[in-house]
Parts: structure tokens; sequence; C-alpha cells
């Protein structure tokens, strides 16, 4: 393959790094000038006009092919996640141009953009030195992101244990796959199970087994590897934990599960209740009920919303391992759909935090006591996004747990084998419908405080209208995809082949 076919192929990520640098240039040359507000407009234009362009490349030119055995490859269910990630992007724009975090804003676009190249480009890979790069790159750009607001010691502290972590979590992966290749040969992930076929499972296999499941663990904020998520959701700017929590969780979950998957076949175990045979499905088996037993009790007693969203997303992880242990055609629909409404409820919740924030001053639950007066169309979205987070029909939420607890019962047949983690995650699902009725209680029923303090100073419409159209567009995506689940799980199905 040429380098000319090579630029094709990836016409989708070229043009998006071309906005990166069109936004930093702008900005830097000529808009240094004017107030924070314009800058982040007309860069916050560009931004989306690129990521628009990407996904108008990938739907209708379609490109496809593989480079470098596996280097880059493009195909109808790449460029399916490629454009739930350039959506995400482009809402992570939206909730940011009304922001005054910081005044740095070229800077800040373009990480933004450059992280989601770094998504795409690991969405594309099926070989672990292509997979390695790409996590660092998205990651790297994530980890300034978090620092952004130099106006908040969280923002620091936050950035400080995220990177701590990650550089952790970073080397366990490096090692993990630095094994397979010793084993087999091969970076390719196809080549890689064609290598350890027939092996067993050799004491380093499963060494690197441990190795890959601890730094995706990592990526995804699973139980034990979380401790970095709710101090970064909470310290970072709001517009930057949002994208944290949906496009990363997007990327590093589809990635993680074309690893396991492929790269791992033919060791996948068994997780079945007293009948545990050794492979990697265990594993993720255990993290995936510990995530969802430790990340509900935690949410329950947060008064933070940020940090109640964060422990929210380590349950929602749990829930979303429940589709990689199922490692099936249909498990990864049901993966997909899940990760990406999850991604567009998550970006609603923090959209309205960060509405929140503009008025009151920070995230507590107190601080929403009574928003329905305020800013009732916040409220109403607001509304939509706790209870899909919940799983309450006939929102997206619950189509998603539905499909992942269907693809997991399924995996399990005849003897049902997973049904034990399926009533875990029926469980702590209901455990969780607690919590996120005690936002909805503070928006909607407990009354107001008329203390004098900044919430009381705003006018119920006064408030960002780009945010607030953001909002609705999110609402109204979740309650449609909630309504119709087909529309987007056949389009997934059909991508799958």
């Amino acid at each position: 393959m040429s380098y000319l076919d090579l630029l094709k192929l990836a016409a989708p990520e070229t043009v998006l790094v071309l906005a990166a640098f069109s936004v930093l240039a702008l900005d830097v040359a000529w808009m240094r000038g004017l107030g924070a507000r314009a800058r982040f407009a007309v860069g916050g234009l560009i931004a989306c006009a690129g990521c628009v362009a990407s996904a108008v490349l990938l739907v209708v030119a379609a490109p496809q092919g593989n480079a470098a055995g596996g280097m880059f490859v493009a195909d109808p269910l790449v460029a399916l996640v490629k454009v739930a990630l350039l959506g995400l992007t482009v809402f992570t724009v939206l909730l940011s141009v009304e922001s005054d975090f910081t005044e740095h804003v070229g800077e800040y676009l373009a990480l933004v953009l450059l992280a989601a190249v770094g998504m795409l480009f690991l969405v594309s890979a099926e070989d672990v030195l292509m997979i390695f790069v790409s996590l660092e790159l998205t990651s790297l750009s994530l980890y300034v992101l978090t620092a952004f607001n130099k106006r908040n010691a969280k923002s620091a502290e936050a950035a400080l244990k995220y990177f701590l972590f990650g550089g952790m979590a970073a080397a366990f992966t490096l090692f993990g796959l630095s094994l397979l290749y010793g084993l087999s040969g091969a970076t390719n992930l196809g080549q890689i199970a064609a290598a350890l076929a027939g092996k067993g499972l050799d004491p380093l296999l499963v060494v690197a087994m441990v190795m890959v499941v601890a730094g995706f663990g990592f990526k995804v904020a699973a139980v034990p590897f979380h401790l970095w998520a709710p101090d970064a959701y909470e310290g970072a700017p709001t517009p930057s934990a949002a994208l944290i929590a949906s496009g990363s969780k997007l990327a590093s979950f589809f990635i993680f599960a074309k690893v396991m998957m492929i790269g791992f076949a033919g060791v996948e175990g068994s997780g079945a209740w007293r009948a545990l045979v050794s492979g990697w499905v265990p594993a993720v088996v255990v993290v995936a009920a510990l995530s969802m037993v430790l990340g509900n009790l935690t949410a329950i007693v947060q008064r933070s919303v940020r940090r109640l969203i964060a422990y929210s997303a380590i349950a929602h992880a749990g829930y979303l391992l429940l589709a990689v242990a199922a490692h099936d055609r249909e498990a990864m629909a049901a993966l997909l759909y899940y990760a990406i409404t999850y991604g567009l409820t998550t970006l609603g919740a923090f959209g309205v935090v960060a509405l929140v924030e503009a008025r009151a001053g920070d995230d507590a639950l107190s601080s929403f006591a009574g928003l329905s007066r305020r800013a009732p169309l916040a409220s109403a979205a607001m509304l939509v996004f706790m209870l899909s987070l919940a799983g309450i029909p006939p929102l997206a939420g619950f189509f998603g747990k539905f499909y992942v607890f269907a693809a997991a019962l399924k995996t399990g047949a005849p003897n049902l084998g997973l049904l034990w983690l399926v009533a875990l995650a029926v469980a702590t699902s209901a455990v969780s419908l607690y919590y996120y009725l005690q936002v909805l209680k503070h928006i909607y029923v407990v009354e107001p405080h008329e203390t004098g303090g900044a919430a009381s100073l705003h006018k119920p419409g006064d408030a960002m209208p780009v945010m607030q159209c953001a909002l609705v567009l999110l609402a109204l995506a979740v309650v449609l995809l909630g309504c119709f689940p087909n529309w987007l799980v056949g389009w997934i199905l059909r991508a799958l082949g």
C-alpha cells in the first residue's frame, strides 16, 4: 500500500488533525485579543466542522482496507464506532463553548481534537504496537485536559493522580503485550491467536492476560483499577470529564473487547458458577462483579454529583464487562449499543452539572435543590439522563442493559453459567435507582435555599443557549434510541456482518 492509499484510508483522521492545527493557529495568530467566549465560539465552530467533515467522509466515502497487517483497519464496524466518537466529540465541544475555565482556548480545543484522533486510530488498530501508541496519544491529551483549569487546585491534583495511575497502567499494558509478542512472534492480534492456538494456558500467557486486563481495566475505570476516576471526574473541567466518561470509555471498551476476543481467542475459559475454567473470562467476570458492587454502593453516600457520576461510571463499567465476558457477535452489538448510549447520557449529565456549577459555584447535591424552578429545560433533560442511567424503560439505558444481560445469559446456555452475574447486575441496578432518584429529588422536590448564594442571583432563562440546545438534543437522542433501539442495533449488526 502506497502512502497516498494510506492517506486516503486515514482521510477522516487527517481532516481532524488539520482542524486541530487550524484552531490552534487561528487562536494564537489572530484571536488573542478577543474574549474567551468569542474565541470559544469561533474555535468551536471550526472544531465541530472538522468532526462533521470526518463523519461525512466515513459515511459517504466509506474507506475500507487493511494497512500494514492490521496497523490500520477500516471496515463498516470501525466506521460506525468512529462516527459515534466524532458525535461525542462534537457535543463535548458544544458543552465547552460557553465555559470560562481557561484563557487558552486554542490549546484546549486542539487537545480535544487530538484526543479524538487518538481514539479514532485506537479503534482502527488490530496490531499491538498501534494499539499502544494510540492509547498513549489519547491518554496524554486527556491528562492535559484534566489539568486545564488552573484556577482550581483540584484540577491539578486530579491530573497528577490520573497521570501516575495512567503511567502504571501503561507499563502493565506494554508488558502484557510484549509477552504476547514473545510467545507468538507476531504483533497482529489474529496472528497472535493463530500462533497460540492449541498451546493451552502457558504460565507466561496467564501473566500476559492479567497484565492486559489490568491495563485496560484502568482505561475503563473498573475495580480495582478505578482509584483515579472519582478525583479526575471531580477535578477536571466539566467538558474534559465528559469526554473521559464518554468517548474514552467507548474507544477503550471497543479495543479491549477486540484484544480479548481476537488476540486471546481459544483461551477464554468460563466464568460459570461452580464450573470455573481457567482463561481470561474468569478474570473479566471477577472485575465486573467487583465494579458493580463497589461502584453502586459507594455512589450512595456521595454528596458531590460529579463523584456520584464517577462511581456510577465504575458500576456501568461492570455492566459493560458482562458483554466482554460474553464474547460473541450479539455481545459485541450489545456492548456498542450500551457504550454509545451511555456516552450520550453521561455527556448530558455533565452538561447539567456544568450549568449548575455556573450558577451555584459547585456541584453539591444541595446546589441542585429547586433547579426545576430556575431551569425547567435542563431539569427535564436531567430527568431523562438519570432515569436512563438507572435503566428505566423506554429510555436507551434500559435497552442497553437488556441487550447486555441477554447476551450474557445466552453465552451460558444451556446451563446459564453467567446467570449469577446477571442476577448480581440486576440487583445492583436496583440499588443504583436510589442515588439517581436522590438527584431528581433535589431537583424537583427539595425547596431551594434562599440564602443569597450564587444560585439565587440568576434568572431561569439567562443560561447558556448553546449548552441548553446541546442538552435538549442529547435528551432527545436518549429517548429516541430507547423508543427505537433497532435504529442503532440494526446498524451495528449490519456492520458486524
